[in-house]
């Protein structure tokens, strides 16, 4: 049985993803800020069935967590075959360049984009164990310097510094870690799950957690001729997807 590790999976986007993959029959590991709320979203799958999954206590803004959260996932696997670097923040108001404090930028950093690389480097050698790894980082399109700076985009007026720049980030880091292992057989993607509505939003989004979940399971179970190193928003540019970073 193949194994997968989702951040922030306790809800929202990242349970949806956990929810989807373990339908698959995969063993997938919700990992979670507060042990409580992981367990919480477990006890929810197993009440539909779906007993191939468990709790996973992860801060990834913190080094101790992580480190245990590897440490003890290894206790159990020789193999991760996919790591789903799901967890994320906006980052609060104001969002303007002018007005935003250092310490939103810091926090937002932390989380959005040191959070990938403390868990991606944890878990490497886990993944380099699988015949099949494959790495989605949750984007946005809204990290996209090019959209962004094309005044025909559908958000093109909706700018928020502090979480738009962490995307973009994200996405270099996503285009870096490709290419190091460009000779493997890793698939590492970006992927934007749309505009969902969810509490990270406001509930303000248009799209539903199971389209969202969809788009990025897609990319975590590519085969060996999937694409690697690209960046995806289908809601922007159906039915291929690949918009520009």
């Amino acid at each position: 049985m193949k194994s997968a590790l989702v951040t922030g999976a306790n809800k929202s986007i990242g349970f949806e993803v956990a929810k989807q993959l373990a339908q698959k029959g995969i063993y997938v590991y919700l990992g979670s800020r507060r042990l409580e709320n992981g367990l919480e979203a477990v006890k929810k799958l197993k009440a539909e069935g779906l007993n191939n999954v468990e709790a996973i206590q992860i801060d990834i803004t913190n080094d101790d967590s992580v480190k245990k959260a590897r440490a003890e996932i290894g206790k159990k696997e020789n193999v991760l075959d996919i790591l789903i670097n799901n967890a994320g923040i906006y980052g609060g108001y104001p969002q303007e360049a002018l007005t935003a404090s250092i310490d939103q930028f810091k926090d937002t950093y932390d989380a959005n984009v040191f959070g990938v690389v403390r868990v991606t480097q944890a878990f490497i050698d886990l993944l380099k164990s699988s015949n099949e790894p494959r790495i989605v980082n949750v984007s946005s399109s809204q990290g996209s310097l090019t959209l962004h700076s094309d005044p025909t985009y559908k958000y093109y007026d909706y700018k928020g510094v502090v979480y738009l720049s962490s995307k973009s980030a994200m996405n270099m880091l996503t285009v870096v870690l490709a290419y190091e292992l460009k000779d493997t057989n890793f698939k590492v993607n970006a992927i934007c799950p749309g505009y969902t509505k969810t509490d990270f939003n406001g509930h303000r989004g248009t799209g539903t957690v199971e389209d969202a979940g969809k788009r990025i399971v897609k990319y975590a179970l590519i085969d060996k001729n999937g694409p690697t190193g690209m960046f995806f928003s289908e809601e922007n540019n159906p039915p291929t997807g690949e918009i520009p970073w």
